[in-house]
């Protein structure tokens, strides 16, 4: 791996902010941080959305606020497609599709031991965006071709230029849509998913890097072919001893474990504390320890610590709106209860890290 991951802190790029500066704000303190994406502010922040750009077939639907798939469109647009597949730019995500990514790249990142970015997954947008039967286009053999392939060249244009202000620099694949693969009721299975992962992430210049927030089968996970998975640890609430073999391999092999542990809904967040949590943390490593015989320190520096899940609704909080407004910021301004349960748990984050890195000696003491 690029670097060792020690415990230290990220989080989800998908954030409820509406103010850009903010948001940078608070992710520039994270040990790596990313570029956020508020879709609060603009349609085009949503994470489906800045994928789509140039994609064939496709028309944003701002007024709906709807991706919309065309058949006989995409059939028009690939020979036009075909032509700029050899030009970088077509895979670049532009200033009109994200209000943050280049006011990221425009901050002095080399100082970080690594940055991060992130784009949809092949498999979760290919289960969201329908065409004009309502059929998922991932079904259509023609479209999940281009998909993947389109996906792999977007990845790698946004590490090329992540790369040029932090050599460390990665793009992790957010794939919610593999929870419903793995479920068996898809239609599309877990084996084919597999073979396409496997074609796909082997041209991927960054890590091969994912992240899912749904439920999790980390077995199954685990054997994607990644080196970096990002997941629910929360929603675990126990380690399975079945899948301490596959977390320990895994961690063998090199792999970094990134544990999303801080919950991101206020009832939930409210009745935790980060040594608590940290607890929490450290006894699913020890089931993985007793089940493996890998040491807990390994475990440890292969480690990154995140939030549970993004938090564009508050989940727990009834009648919660965008709407609402708590007025406890220490520089006067308001915030929604979503920012307020993401700034906790950045907070809460920097704690947990610290206590794993003390316990666990990984700060050089």
């Amino acid at each position: 791996m690029l670097f060792e991951a020690g415990c230290m802190t990220t989080a989800m790029g998908i954030m409820p902010h509406r103010d850009v500066e903010k948001a940078l704000k608070l992710v520039l303190g994270l040990d790596i941080p990313f570029w956020p994406q508020l879709p609060h502010i603009s349609f085009f922040e949503d994470m489906y959305v800045q994928f789509s750009q140039h994609f064939p077939g496709i028309a944003v639907d701002v007024g709906e606020k709807k991706l919309r798939f065309d058949s006989t469109r995409f059939d028009r647009e690939l020979t036009e497609y075909a032509l700029k597949m050899d030009d970088p730019q077509t895979f670049v995500l532009s200033q009109e599709y994200s209000a943050v990514y280049r006011r990221f790249l425009s901050e002095s990142l080399e100082q970080y031991p690594a940055v991060r970015g992130q784009l949809i997954g092949p498999v979760s947008f290919g289960f969201r965006v329908t065409d004009e039967n309502d059929r998922p286009i991932i079904y259509n053999p023609e479209v999940k071709s281009l998909l993947f392939d389109f996906i792999q060249k977007k990845i790698n244009a946004q590490y090329r230029e992540l790369k040029q202000k932090n050599n460390q620099a990665f793009v992790w694949l957010d794939e919610p849509g593999l929870g419903w693969v793995f479920s068996g009721l898809s239609g599309y299975s877990d084996v084919q998913a597999k073979a396409d992962y496997s074609s796909f992430l082997s041209d991927l210049e960054s890590i091969k890097a994912l992240h899912l927030c749904a439920n999790v089968n980390l077995p199954s996970l685990l054997s994607m072919g990644t080196e970096l998975l990002s997941f629910d640890a929360f929603q675990l609430e126990l380690m399975p001893k079945g899948y301490a073999e596959s977390v320990a391999g895994f961690i063998r092999n090199g792999g970094i474990l990134c544990w999303g542990i801080v919950p991101t809904d206020s009832a939930t967040l409210e009745s935790q504390t980060a040594a608590g949590l940290a607890e929490m943390l450290v006894g699913y490593w020890k089931v993985v320890t007793d089940n493996s015989g890998i040491p807990l320190d390994e475990i440890a520096r292969q480690a990154l610590i995140a939030p549970a899940r993004c938090c564009l609704k508050n989940v727990c909080a009834v009648g919660a709106n965008d709407d609402i407004k708590i007025r406890n910021n220490p520089d006067g301004a308001d915030l929604s209860i979503e920012e307020q349960v993401v700034e906790k748990a950045f907070a809460y984050l920097r704690e947990i890290s610290e206590i794993l890195r003390k316990k666990f000696r990984l700060d050089g003491t």
